[in-house]
């Protein structure tokens, strides 16, 4: 068991940081009001920097990424639609089927043959397949993309190759959404403003609470026209929250930090780098996520938290997110941890 004198050393993820003092001195003095009834102005502020800073024309904040994208595909969707995804996407995953029990679509898992998180384009022509076949076929109406993708490991989709899977979901008369819960990672990993990975989407969400520090909060953004929607939406879903500024307001910080995100990159390379030469076989990552396949997920997970070290399982890999709370002292720390273990 690990020792109680033992600092645990938190993997898991990228949403296990705490406010930091600025942070908590910004929710401390935020200007509130009834984001039902009215509008919570710190909540509009950020609301209007988001939907700038993404390149549409208007946000919605809602609590969580996971209601980010329910509402996003509930607006989308027409019950029985189909829908196509990357294999392991979090809309397919780790959303608990939301995606099929409430927005209604047919969910189909679309191989990463294009690039780890992606499919090719012709692949998802294929998917699509004919639009003139008989009243009682499927109708594939929405393709959902993921950036970076969680499941491959922080995967990126380069700007070049978005705008191909675009381009096939426009020719079929698709509507696209971005799950961009950590496009602030992409943006960071690929030197280009988050805006540049969302051109063309009908819509796209974006957490605050996943690097950036915030302790809750995304967005889901649009056309002004699928905002309204989707604020109607929110409030059935029993997002419509009161006094948000509090929450909203550490968003905001949370904004001004994604130039941040490079170190927690730089964090990623030199755990994998420390894993390779303890004989893991860790991926390279591209942003701050780190998968290692090993004989035995449980124990070797098991195994780690003996000596201190947090990581999860994902994607049949061990997962270790790096994140803001996690210093290179601290990954030296985890390796030389590791390595003492006798891992892997």
């Amino acid at each position: 068991m690990t020792s109680a004198a033992t600092q645990l050393i938190d993997f898991r993820s990228d949403t296990v940081t705490r406010p930091d003092e600025q942070m908590r001195r910004a929710m401390a003095s935020a200007e509130v009001g009834d984001n039902v009834i009215d509008v919570d102005p710190t909540v509009r502020e950020l609301e209007e920097r988001a939907a700038a800073v993404l390149g549409m024309p208007a946000a919605l904040w809602t609590p969580s990424g996971t209601m980010a994208n329910l509402i996003a595909l509930s607006v989308h969707l027409k019950r029985g639609d189909r829908f196509l995804a990357p294999n392991n996407a979090h809309v397919l995953n780790n959303e608990l089927g939301s995606a099929a029990w409430l927005a209604g679509g047919m969910p189909e898992a679309l191989p990463h043959d294009g690039g780890l998180g992606r499919p090719k384009p012709e692949t998802v022509a294929a998917a699509i397949g004919t639009r003139s076949g008989p009243y009682y076929a499927l109708r594939t109406t929405l393709l959902c993309l993921e950036n970076t993708h969680n499941a491959a490991g922080g995967a990126v989709i380069p700007p070049h190759e978005h705008a191909q899977l675009l381009s096939t979901a426009r020719q079929a008369g698709l509507q696209v959404h971005l799950d961009g819960a950590r496009v602030w990672h992409a943006a960071v990993a690929l030197g280009l403003p988050p805006a540049a990975l969302t051109v063309g989407v009908d819509s796209v969400s974006a957490c605050f609470s996943k690097g950036l520090g915030a302790p809750a909060g995304s967005v889901v953004a649009g056309s002004r026209e699928f905002v309204e929607r989707a604020r109607r939406m929110r409030q059935m879903l029993g997002g419509g929250m009161r006094q948000i500024g509090v929450l909203a307001a550490a968003c905001l910080v949370a904004l001004d930090r994604v130039p941040d995100l490079a170190a927690e990159h730089e964090k990623a390379r030199r755990l994998a780098d420390g894993l390779r030469e303890l004989g893991w076989q860790a991926d390279t990552p591209e942003t701050n996520i780190v998968l290692a396949p090993v004989a035995d997920i449980a124990v070797t997970l098991e195994s780690l938290q003996a000596q201190g070290v947090l990581a999860l399982p994902m994607a049949g890999k061990v997962r270790f997110v790096l994140h803001r709370d996690v210093s290179p002292a601290d990954v030296d720390e985890a390796l030389r941890r590791i390595k003492a273990g006798g891992h892997p």
